[in-house]
């Protein structure tokens, strides 16, 4: 897959998680353009949410912390909560409890060249699924929103 199909099914999952919480929140929206501290806001609650796409991870979720040398992802973040979504599931994560994940378990950042998307140099953390799944807020069906 491409950079532009990977992006492109990064805006399709935040759309999905978009209507997820309008049905609660109906003035939520998505911050559009090259704004990369998050992906919606909700002003009702005053939260933002970062939506991320791992269709492709079987058993951890990438969560990146530096692309080409420069902060990225988590460290630079102003999200409330990140969903990631994996095709199956919506892993809905408070920041904080993403960070007391990695702590509690003493995760070390690995580097490495991403194989598909913008391919450039990462470092991120490795998070197996069922660890992250434990932190997480809520996990939901992908089904249970069709």
């Amino acid at each position: 897959m491409d950079f532009k199909q990977c992006l492109q099914k990064g805006k399709n999952a935040e759309i999905k998680v978009l209507k997820i919480i309008q049905k609660k929140y109906p003035f939520a929206k998505v911050i559009n353009g090259k704004f990369c501290k998050y992906d919606i806001y909700v002003p009702e609650v005053n939260k933002t949410i970062e939506v991320k796409y791992q269709e492709d991870s079987k058993y951890n979720f990438v969560i990146e912390i530096a692309s080409c040398g420069k902060r990225s992802g988590l460290l630079i973040t102003k999200a409330d909560f990140w969903v990631i979504f994996d095709g199956k599931h919506y892993y809905w994560i408070a920041i904080k409890n993403l960070w007391k994940c990695i702590d509690d378990h003493n995760m070390i950042p690995k580097a490495f060249n991403v194989k598909s998307g913008d391919k450039k140099l990462k470092e991120a953390y490795l998070i197996p699924k069922q660890i992250f799944r434990s932190y997480s807020d809520c996990v939901i069906r992908q089904e249970a929103y069709i």
